[in-house]
């Protein structure tokens, strides 16, 4: 949860010289006393360091605190400062909670920048490593292999902050044991964690405890978000709202937010309704309460319909909300969603990244309050439409995004084109940038709409839509740790629901992703599920699909006999369903298998029964393909000139099909073989046929012969 904080230990603005009221409230200043004490503790010499040489590990600074104490802000003006990159802190003020990276400027003692990533959720829960460990890998330009687990992904980070200088932002960490695997076996970097206390178990840190502000500072925090005017008039009413708010930065805020926002309310005014507030309860702790009167007083100050737009965005996804999402939760309109939203930023409610299409962040020290406070003024029925709104509006908006993506003319455009306005984007340009922009609060979505469990006809048509949508924008192989995620995401609902037909098909799909990543053993044991899944389903689609992927499996393994007994099974199947294109491909598996385990009369056969059922379905080029392949297992067994007439067959499809790349890729074939059997000559011939076909052009399509494989 990334908190709002300042401090003010310079001078207060002459009048007429200070920040227009209204204006937001500030992100940082000050904080002199603190900034100075951590400073001093990276050059101190940690307890662990042996004859003055450095520990092997990064240094860690803690600042601890309470939610609005300014931890986070610290920490990242900390990360500004000594990497000469004052653009940190704006970065952090237009991202929230999402994890940034701002780069460095080549030079002192840090010169590849600053990273951040934010170890719990804006809804309290406790970010798993394997997250934060990805988050970072994005961050670095590192690919994540999708479906790694903790252990790979952390040495993976501590392998790409070996090689740089850079400061590690840990925001609001909940324990050691988040913070350890995260570390860089580096001490040329520098780790800067928040937390709201110790972090017993990483050694040699001294804890940075921030309190609240001190009466004068807090009274300047005030001018500088209202005007020096509106102080001077009863400096000690001033004081006694600091008093009020325990010198909490962000309760300050939420403070001088309303009272920018009411001109005429004095801030006596301010002062006495928030002294007369009730106690918001024993179950907060006592520092926490200001915050908590503080942001009531400004919640019950808005008119009713705005304070409900503001409840409403506790169900936010990561915390993060644009218009249409507000409009979605409150069902008002796109224009009007907007500028409440505005307002809120205004009031210090909220935090946007100021772009076209805003997004808008909810602190992290303010959503818990507003979890409590939506819990209980609104009725349980009232919250769950509002989050199906939420969740349809935004399957509406990535089916939009995926179909602006598809040729004009194609159904998915007409059906795109009787969307209302404000859910089409005008190309396909804006609507990745929106993807990339709201990745992290959609991907949020589909997690907190499963773990929901209350709509999941919904929750599977968000992540079916969100899948789609990034295959359309980024591509299968780019987004395919998001993907892996997703397709997780599926298989928990299908056997929540116990729907085996869609337990199948996830299950193929994380499988698919297991062995492009290597891990065949892990896509076998899926493979194989999916299979029991399918037949639970009485799926012939996905029973053979999962029969052929074993035997993949077990071909990647070299079981080449397990591998053609698979292949047998899911030929068998496809042979009763008259399906000629897939029978014709698993003769091709079949005779491949074959070749490699050596037993090339099965292979040959097999490889024939391919070729034929390509001429079956008219497609001459792989009839070529398999007829030279054919020709090679009969090179394999000994019997050359037999490969010779089987691939002067392949050349004369080939040449009929106009694929020139396989015809000059056989030309080569039949040379190698003439030269095996004594013909030079004739070979020179077809050597030259292929120069001639292709000209300079390597062959895209290579077919080896016998003598490259020996």
């Amino acid at each position: 949860m990334t908190d709002q904080a300042v401090d003010t230990s310079g001078p207060a603005k002459a009048p007429g010289t200070e920040e227009p009221s209204g204006a937001a409230p500030p992100r940082f200043f000050g904080r002199e006393r603190e900034l100075k004490a951590l400073r001093a503790d990276i050059e101190r010499a940690g307890l662990d360091t042996l004859a003055g040489r450095k520990t092997p590990r990064a240094r860690v600074l803690l600042i601890a605190g309470r939610p609005g104490s300014g931890r986070s802000a610290l920490a990242e003006e900390l990360a500004g400062a000594l990497t000469g990159t004052e653009a940190a802190g704006a970065a952090a003020t237009a991202s929230g909670a999402l994890p940034w990276a701002v780069p460095g400027t080549g030079s002192g003692d840090y010169p590849d920048g600053v990273l951040r990533v934010g170890l719990t959720d804006p809804g309290g829960a406790v970010v798993p490593t394997e997250r934060t460990a990805g988050e970072l890998l994005g961050l670095l330009g590192v690919a994540v292999p999708p479906g790694a687990d903790q252990d790979e992904l952390s040495e993976m980070v501590r392998e790409a902050l070996a090689v740089r200088r850079l400061v590690l932002v840990l925001d609001d960490a909940a324990d050691a044991e988040q913070v350890d695997p995260l570390l860089p076996e580096n001490p040329d970097c520098l780790v800067l964690a928040t937390s709201t206390g110790p972090l017993t178990g990483i050694p040699d840190v001294r804890p940075c405890t921030l309190g609240g502000l001190e009466a004068g500072a807090a009274v300047r925090l005030l001018a500088r978000v209202i005007g020096q005017v509106r102080i001077t008039v009863d400096p000690r009413t001033a004081e006694r709202l600091a008093e009020e708010c325990g010198g909490q930065p962000a309760a300050l805020a939420l403070m001088g937010g309303l009272l920018a926002a009411h001109p005429m309310a004095s801030v006596a005014d301010v002062a006495k309704q928030l002294h007369e507030l009730p106690d918001p309860g024993e179950h907060l702790p006592a520092g926490a309460r200001p915050l908590a009167r503080a942001f009531r007083l400004v919640h019950d100050s808005l008119p009713t319909t705005a304070a409900r737009i503001l409840r409403l965005l506790a169900l936010a996804p990561a915390g993060l909300a644009d218009a249409h999402t507000a409009s979605a939760l409150a069902g008002c309109s796109v224009s009007a969603a907007r500028s409440t939203l505005d307002g809120f930023v205004k009031l210090g409610l909220l935090r946007t990244d100021g772009a076209a299409h805003p997004q808008y962040a909810v602190p992290g020290c303010l959503a818990p309050l507003l979890r409590e406070l939506l819990e209980d003024r609104d009725r349980p029925a009232e919250i769950q439409l509002a989050r199906a709104r939420m969740l349809e509006r935004t399957v509406r908006r990535l089916q939009s995004c995926r179909a602006v993506t598809e040729p004009e003319g194609s159904a998915a455009r007409r059906k795109l084109a009787g969307l209302p306005r404000s859910l089409r984007f005008p190309n396909a340009d804006e609507a990745g940038a929106w993807l990339r922009g709201r990745q992290p609060a959609l991907l949020a979505s589909a997690r907190l709409a499963v773990a929901d469990g209350e709509l999941d006809t919904l929750a599977r048509r968000l992540v079916s839509a969100l899948v789609r949508a990034l295959a359309a924008h980024r591509g299968t192989e780019e987004a395919a740790p998001e993907l892996y995620g997703l397709h997780g995401l599926v298989l928990d609902v299908a056997l929540r629901r116990e729907l085996p037909r869609e337990q199948a098909a996830a299950l193929l799909n994380l499988a698919d992703l297991d062995a492009r990543t290597g891990r065949t053993r892990e896509a076998l044991t899926r493979y194989r599920a999916a299979l029991d899944a399918g037949k639970a389903a009485k799926d012939l689609y996905a029973t053979g699909r999962a029969m052929e992927s074993v035997g993949g499996a077990h071909e990647e393994l070299g079981d080449y006999h397990r591998a053609a007994d698979w292949y047998g099974r899911a030929l068998a199947q496809r042979l009763s369903q008259g399906e000629r294109a897939d029978e014709a491909r698993l003769y091709g598996r079949l005779g491949a298998v074959h070749t490699y385990a050596g037993r090339y009369g099965e292979a040959l056969r097999n490889w024939r029964a391919a070729a034929a059922g390509h001429r079956r379905l008219g497609d001459p080029a792989a009839q070529a393909r398999a007829l030279s392949e054919a020709a090679r297992v009969q090179e394999y067994a000994g019997r050359p000139h037999d490969s010779l007439q089987t691939c002067r067959e392949a050349v004369d499809l080939a040449r009929r099909a106009g694929d020139v790349r396989l015809q000059a890729a056989l030309q080569l074939r039949l040379a190698d073989t003439l030269d095996r059997l004594g013909d030079p000559a004739a070979a020179g011939l077809h050597r030259s046929a292929a120069d001639r076909l292709l000209g300079e052009e390597a062959p895209a399509y290579e077919i080896r012969s016998a003598s490259t494989e020996s």
